[in-house]
């Protein structure tokens, strides 16, 4: 029998995986959990085979849990099931440990079948996102990704600086290096750039 634990913020959507799941002959669904936090601790109380996990979730996203997953628990294997169909959320999640990828618009036989295939020691990617773990990594350093984020989310210099305890003039640099690294002509140009590419 295969444990597994079905991580996702949307009631909905955890409600139907566990139902969808629990259907399947050779799957236990062992337990739930809405976010990254909770998530950690239903996998380390119950210790599942196969944790599905949800990459946009409060409090830890789901690739910081595949991580911590696979360093404290190496024997629970991560999937990720996301509407996140960018190369740099693959790559990130694959670089994290997770051992399989899906996009949420997977039927319900492939769902199932990816998690059999993750519980038997393989490796998923949804044939859509092919390629995409190849994708160049960011050439942002984690500062510039940072301010980047806070910029797009719509935060100005000011309050950039005051929530990363920067001053204003290293924010403006930070924001113009990504500008220039990222060979954008604004901006609003190397945001669009960055979610893209999931960098951001």
């Amino acid at each position: 029998m295969i444990e597994v634990l079905v991580v996702d913020d949307h009631d909905v959507v955890r409600s139907g995986l566990t139902a969808l799941l629990s259907a399947e002959i050779g799957i236990d669904v062992v337990g739930q959990a809405a976010d990254g936090p909770a998530a950690l601790d239903a996998a380390e109380r119950l210790r599942p085979d196969v944790a599905l996990l949800d990459i946009d979730m409060p409090g830890l996203d789901g690739i910081a849990v595949a991580a911590a997953l696979a360093e404290r628990l190496p024997g629970c294997r991560a999937l990720m099931l996301t509407a996140l169909d960018r190369p740099g959320h693959l790559r990130q999640a694959l670089d994290a440990g997770a051992a399989g990828y899906l996009l949420k618009s997977a039927t319900p036989a492939q769902t199932a079948d990816a998690v059999r295939r993750i519980a038997a020691g393989g490796r998923v990617v949804d044939p859509r996102m092919r390629g995409g773990e190849r994708s160049a990594p960011s050439p942002l350093t984690g500062r510039e990704t940072e301010v980047l984020r806070l910029a797009a989310a719509g935060a100005h210099s000011r309050e950039i600086a005051a929530d990363l305890f920067l001053s204003v003039g290293t924010v403006r640099n930070r924001l113009s290096s990504a500008v220039g690294k990222l060979h954008a002509r604004t901006l609003v140009d190397a945001v669009r750039i960055a979610q893209g590419q999931g960098w951001v």
